[in-house]
């Protein structure tokens, strides 16, 4: 089922946008814990606030995870893939032989 997603109702802090990166790299709340020097709670507690700011909630037929990535990704760009090394779907090479990506969002 399609889900509206609003964007951002306010800027994120820092440490949600570092969090949310993350996440989009598809790295467990322990894992994104580890690598903050934060507790898991905190990083759940970020996740939902994100989400919250987003519009997102969860519910028995839809990853709350998955989706608040989708939204992360729509308003701030494809970073985590490039982090990844995953090319972007929009990349073209320019006329010097670069490549390029067509959103220009990163």
């Amino acid at each position: 089922m399609a889900r509206d997603i609003t964007i951002s109702t306010r800027e994120l802090s820092p440490f949600e946008y570092l969090v949310l990166g993350l996440v989009c790299e598809g790295k467990t709340n322990s894992a994104i814990a580890r690598e903050t020097n934060h507790t898991e709670k905190i990083v759940e507690n970020t996740i939902s606030r994100s989400a919250k700011s987003f519009g997102i909630t969860s519910d028995a037929d839809t990853n709350m995870r998955v989706t608040l990535a989708l939204a992360f990704r729509a308003q701030y760009g494809d970073a985590a893939f490039d982090r990844l090394g995953v090319p972007c779907a929009h990349t073209e090479i320019n006329g010097q032989g670069q490549p390029v990506c067509t959103r220009e969002v990163h």
